[in-house]
């Protein structure tokens, strides 16, 4: 792991500016093609983002959003990230990497003692980041509501 955020590709930037977010193209995405989110009302996705700290990344020119993620925290003790998405037609450029190596860092100065995520497939990926499994996964537990 290093202790800066992976290079963004050149052409891209990345904001945590609300009013940037497209919400209808951030609630495709998810609704429709994110496994932890399919079918996901809009009214339930615009109130996630509402409740919490949200990373866009945007074409420089057109200003068009090809990614995003979510962060749910208090910025004094804890962080969860969830809601990572990258647009298909822009993925293998390390817009994912670099998008989340730069939550990291944003949080990083807060002191948070712990981000924690959840993912099926994309192990890989945040491991290059610095996360690991949880060292101790027996006192981790969960309510469901049905």
């Amino acid at each position: 792991m290093t202790d800066t955020a992976p290079p963004l590709a050149e052409g891209y930037e990345i904001s945590t500016d609300t009013g940037r977010v497209d919400r209808a193209r951030v609630h495709r995405w998810l609704a429709t093609d994110a496994y932890w989110a399919l079918g996901r009302p809009r009214e339930k996705q615009d109130a996630a983002l509402d409740g919490s700290l949200t990373f866009g990344v945007y074409e420089t020119l057109s200003g068009e959003q090809v990614a995003c993620a979510r962060v749910v925290t208090d910025l004094a003790t804890f962080a969860w990230l969830c809601d990572v998405y990258v647009d298909p037609s822009v993925r293998g450029k390390g817009i994912g990497s670099a998008l989340v190596g730069a939550v990291r860092e944003h949080l990083r100065p807060y002191g948070i003692r712990r981000i924690l995520l959840a993912t099926h497939d994309a192990h890989g990926v945040y491991e290059r980041l610095g996360f690991a499994p949880l060292e101790k996964p027996d006192q981790w537990m969960a309510l469901y509501f049905q």
